[in-house]
């Protein structure tokens, strides 16, 4: 069974969704039967390359807020962050458009390597100094994760590569109604958004995994039959 995983690098729900949601599948009888697949959405998608700033003023302008008001947000995340065992600066973090670091996912999926780097992209967004936003930092982040350096530079300098992969992800995110993210489909039968806690992951796996493999039934049982005791004899 697939489940498809819709998110943004610059989403702090997405990165503790993505922690919750190991969790549930981990207690999920059938874990080791699910093919987990991530996939673009750009939560800023009209904001310019190389447009950076700091998280905080960000927030504020963008939620009416003060700055005193931004910085109560981000230490709430941080402390649901934390709750799950995942680092959190709830200060000094930038932001700017993700398109690049998108990009640079599907080539990662593309040499099998696309759940290493986003929880690279993941931790070193949310949890370090580094800034996600900085080419070279993503080209250490693809090293780190078991890409090519020169490749990884390559993809970055041309603005159209894997540039369809990811609008083609963001159309099928609006196909399915999804404006928001964390958004997980489970065997295109069961959507979920947010970050929602591990057990409601659990339980919507485990409702979709009834409804893909449905119990058997019998049409016809009183014919002869043989089991463990033996063969019926006709009389």
């Amino acid at each position: 069974m697939r489940v498809e995983i819709w998110s943004d690098i610059a989403c702090p729900w997405c990165y503790i969704g993505k922690a919750r949601f190991e969790k549930g599948l981990a207690e999920f009888a059938h874990g080791d039967e699910i093919e987990v697949v991530h996939r673009s959405f750009e939560l800023d998608p009209n904001r310019a390359r190389g447009d950076i700033g700091p998280v905080i003023p960000m927030l504020a302008k963008k939620y009416g807020r003060t700055i005193d008001q931004a910085r109560e947000m981000e230490a709430h995340v941080a402390s649901n962050a934390h709750a799950e065992g995942l680092g959190y600066l709830a200060d000094g973090r930038d932001h700017g458009n993700t398109f690049d670091i998108h990009r640079l996912l599907h080539l990662a999926k593309a040499r099998g390597r696309q759940e290493e780097l986003l929880d690279l992209a993941y931790r070193t967004n949310f949890a370090e100094e580094r800034s996600v936003f900085d080419p070279e930092v993503l080209v250490e982040l693809a090293v780190e994760a078991g890409l090519d350096a020169d490749e990884a530079r390559t993809v970055l300098g041309d603005v159209d590569a894997y540039a369809d992969e990811v609008r083609a992800d963001e159309r099928e995110a609006a196909e399915l109604g999804a404006s928001a993210v964390p958004f997980f489909v489970l065997d295109r039968k069961y959507g979920i958004s947010g970050g929602q806690p591990a057990e409601v992951f659990t339980q919507a796996l485990e409702q979709a995994w009834q409804s893909h493999t449905p119990a058997l039934k019998t049409i016809a049982g009183d014919a002869e039959a043989c089991g463990p005791e033996g063969c019926e004899v006709p009389r």
